[in-house]
């Protein structure tokens, strides 16, 4: 199933003990280009997520955002310096005695002298941590794809459409070519039997110059090779695998085609159905830009 390269995917829950959000988007680029936002002092966990997000997408900007708070309260210890907090003690009882004051020396007023505690995280356990995002991020990165695989069928269905009426303005030309041929016949063997007078035109002469202008005017081989691109990608939106920049090449050989065919065209009419043919390639152009 192809994938368009424009997506969103979240996931908001706790695992072992951490909150953890993975969020990802994505929108249309030639590469895959990865940016990613993850906490201060979770650096680690960087290169976890780089390697999930390049399994399951191989172009795109991507931008994901990690956020990971911790849901075990008993994740520090805190300890005292009792050599500090006798040191504090001391100058305010010396304070209180030489100027006489009150004597207010309560714990609630140590305690705001913050260097008296001594705090002792518990070290993470990165293997443990990095499992934990995985976990997340699998989650996140399937809501991701299913979404660009909605997209991408969508943006299928589209292109198939287009190469459907492609298909017809091309069965036109095809239909109409003779009659312009035929047209040009008639013309010259008028014109000449207007100049020659009584005197007839060579018949054998005018089907000469008719086959000149028919093999100088053919678009038989241009409109088989449009065919047969058109074919080529129907058969490339059927594979699973990034077809993006393969469509992009045919694309260009489609609309080189149809330059071609436009080159050769005389008839208003046809003209026309060669501008529209035209028309629906750029359209198919543009679909195809978010096509992984």
């Amino acid at each position: 199933m192809i994938k368009s390269m424009t997506g969103y995917g979240r996931f908001d829950g706790v695992i072992d003990g951490k909150k953890i959000v993975f969020e990802i988007k994505s929108v249309n680029h030639r590469f895959l280009e990865l940016q990613s936002r993850t906490p201060k002092g979770y650096g680690f966990i960087e290169e976890t997520i780089k390697n999930l997000v390049s399994e399951y997408v191989k172009r795109g900007k991507i931008d994901v955002f990690v956020s990971i708070e911790s849901d075990d309260e008993a994740t520090a210890d805190v300890s005292l310096n009792h050599s500090i907090a006798a040191g504090y003690i001391n100058a305010l009882r010396e304070l209180r005695d030489k100027y006489g004051l009150k004597d207010d020396i309560t714990v609630s007023l140590v305690a705001g002298y913050n260097d008296i505690f001594t705090i002792h995280k518990t070290p993470e356990n990165e293997e443990k941590l990095c499992l934990a995002v995985e976990t997340a991020a699998r989650q996140a990165l399937e809501a991701f794809v299913a979404m660009r695989e909605r997209e991408g069928e969508r943006l299928k269905e589209d292109v198939l459409q287009r190469c459907g009426t492609i298909i017809d303005l091309v069965a036109v030309i095809e239909q109409g070519y003779p009659q312009i041929v035929e047209e040009y016949r008639c013309r010259l063997l008028a014109r000449l039997n207007e100049i020659l007078g009584d005197a007839s035109a060579d018949p054998q002469r005018v089907l000469t110059e008719a086959a000149i202008f028919a093999d100088k005017t053919a678009v038989d081989e241009e409109t088989v090779r449009l065919r047969s691109h058109i074919d080529q990608l129907k058969d490339m939106l059927s594979c699973s695998e990034p077809i993006g920049r393969k469509l992009d090449f045919i694309v260009q050989e489609m609309n080189r085609e149809a330059n071609t065919i436009g080159s050769k065209i005389s008839d208003a009419d046809l003209a026309h159905k060669v501008v529209d043919i035209k028309a629906e390639i750029e359209k198919i152009r543009e679909q195809i830009q978010n096509i992984e």
